[in-house]
């Protein structure tokens, strides 16, 4: 096997590392951690000529010494618990023993040596560093990172990104003020269509929405649900969504309110009954709880809390199964709490099954279950209603692409700034990276041409041969969706080979062309789910896991 050979700096430096294409992801670290005589513990960041994250490993790209990398020692990395629990690195602490250890110098010695002002000139350096980190402002980083701030992205029950209690108040009295004015005929209308716009609304305004669909739909009569409950049921509900780019309240809204108008639309109340609509509509709204903005595969591949709860068996989608019951057993937001004991267990059955679903891992046993059925499909089967309603909910989940290009766009803008967080922060800890979660190998029409001619469209049109009344409203515009991308696609290389001259397109792109876009082969690489699973072109018409 050929020796690969990479030509790099480090603190001024021109180094090169040689290691073979089969070595080991932790021998080449180890190479570059050698020249950069970094400790065992160090965090290793290395830079290509973009200025890009790029992953240490044996597939590095091998380049020359006019085309050189950066390479960047971070920091520490502690294996006090304690401190671990802050990214890995408590600035405080290191500050505290900092200053103690000047003190003794002095009182020791009478003189300061230039490595201590060395030191704490990088401890500055490195405070100045995480400050600025505008993409990661989200998860939760102050400026006073010294108060249990936690930049580490693992899932921590008292330590998750939070809006401040000030703000949690004012949404709250808004929504109750908001409960006082009827909903006009003409929004509850509005409310029943794909075509939602959800960008038009505020918190409040969309909490006092998901409260009308519980009352336009009965609800509150046939289950004895009493108003009062169901509001801070709601509150409860948006307190344990994150303020993540993605998978945060919006998302839960748009996935119930595309959820309740399938409900209308189908007029799924003639196919299944009342509990089951409860159960749709309550799983959509709390189908993301507490998610972290980091993927199952972030979560097993750290090794996370979550993970390690849940032995690696969709952690995320377990961990929203129980923040939703925790948030029922207040018996102030219960809003099943008159139900009889055997009709709740029917409820906490169907939410769990059906929250489950929404892990991609499993799309394809589910897309092809249910497909299988469809030519004797039995409304009073209770397994195919079971498995309808997974599909129902999947739908939901992934609905963006239904509505309108100007409400479907900011949110793929909205999922790619989580993937590539995500992304970014793999890098950093040495952990694998999904080529569609990578900010250098993609772009918004390579994420979605795939995605919706793989994933998609299947999905939908195998619901639309249960109910060909969803053809004009919900899976043609994804169609139109798909042709967009397409074109988007198309433009870009055109505007590329105008760029570069006359050079033909014979094919395919030519690596050089596409290196240049940031695009991967759509046939090759992996297609980007929002929920983070991966799937590979079909060979025989079936998507692979």
């Amino acid at each position: 096997m050929a020796t690969k050979v990479i030509y790099f700096t480090v603190a001024g430096k021109e180094e090169q590392a040689e290691f073979r294409s089969t070595d080991n992801q932790d021998d080449v670290r180890d190479i570059f951690r050698a020249a950069a005589e970094a400790g065992p513990h160090d965090i290793l960041k290395l830079y290509n000529t973009k200025g890009n994250l790029i992953n240490i490993s044996s597939k590095l790209e091998q380049n020359t010494p006019e085309s050189r990398y950066k390479l960047d020692v971070v920091a520490a990395q502690c294996t006090d618990s304690s401190i671990a629990e802050q990214l890995g690195f408590n600035i405080h602490n290191v500050e505290s023993r900092l200053q103690n250890l000047e003190k003794k110098i002095l009182v020791d010695k009478g003189d300061t040596p230039s490595l201590v002002y060395d030191i704490r000139h990088k401890v500055e350096e490195f405070r100045e560093r995480l400050e600025h980190v505008d993409h990661l402002s989200w998860l939760g980083l102050s400026k006073d990172i010294s108060v249990k701030t936690s930049l580490k992205p693992f899932w921590d029950k008292n330590n998750s990104p939070k809006q401040n209690d000030a703000h949690y108040k004012r949404i709250f009295e808004k929504f109750k003020k908001m409960s006082t004015v009827q909903v006009t005929d003409e929004v509850r209308d509005y409310l029943k269509k794909p075509t939602f716009d959800n960008w038009q609304w505020d918190d409040a305004e969309m909490l006092i929405l998901l409260q009308q669909m519980y009352i336009d739909l009965g609800f509150l009569t046939k289950f004895n649900i009493e108003l009062s409950v169901l509001q801070h049921w709601l509150f409860e509900v948006y307190r344990h969504y994150n303020p993540v780019p993605f998978h945060n309240f919006k998302h839960c809204f748009m996935v119930a309110q595309m959820m309740y108008g399938m409900t209308w639309l189908i007029d799924l109340s003639s196919y299944i009954d009342d509990l089951e609509v409860l159960v749709l509509i309550t799983s959509a709204i709390c189908h993301d709880l507490g998610h972290p903005g980091y993927n199952n595969a972030y979560q097993i591949n750290a090794r996370t809390e979550l993970a390690l709860r849940y032995n690696d068996i969709s952690p995320l989608e377990n961990h929203h199964c129980s923040v939703a019951f925790e948030i029922l057993e207040k018996n102030n937001a219960n809003i099943f709490r008159n139900v009889p004991v055997d009709t709740f267990k029917r409820i906490r059955e169907g939410m769990i099954k059906c929250i489950l679903a929404t892990d991609m891992a499993k799309h394809s046993e589910i897309v092809n279950n249910f497909k299988s059925l469809i030519p004797n499909f039995d409304f009073k089967n209770k397994e195919h209603k079971s498995l309808l309603m997974m599909i129902l909910i999947k739908v939901a989940d992934i609905s963006n692409e239904a509505r309108p290009l100007e409400v479907a766009e900011p949110w793929l803008d909205c999922l790619l700034t989580e993937f590539f967080t995500q992304s970014d922060v793999e890098k950093l800890e040495g952990l694998p990276v999904a080529p569609f979660m990578d900010r250098e190998k993609v772009t918004k029409s390579s994420s979605q041409m795939g995605f919706i001619k793989y994933v998609l469209l299947p999905l939908f049109e195998a619901l639309g041969e249960l109910f060909p009344c969803i053809e004009e409203q919900i899976i043609e515009p994804v169609r139109i969706g798909l042709k967009y991308y397409t074109d988007m696609h198309s433009a870009q290389q055109e505007e590329l080979i105008k760029r570069r001259g006359s050079r033909e397109l014979t094919g395919e792109l030519t690596d050089e062309l596409r290196s240049a876009l940031d695009m991967p082969k759509i046939e090759e690489t992996e297609i980007a789910s929002p929920a983070g699973a991966s799937y590979s072109k079909p060979e025989n018409g079936k998507i692979k896991s």
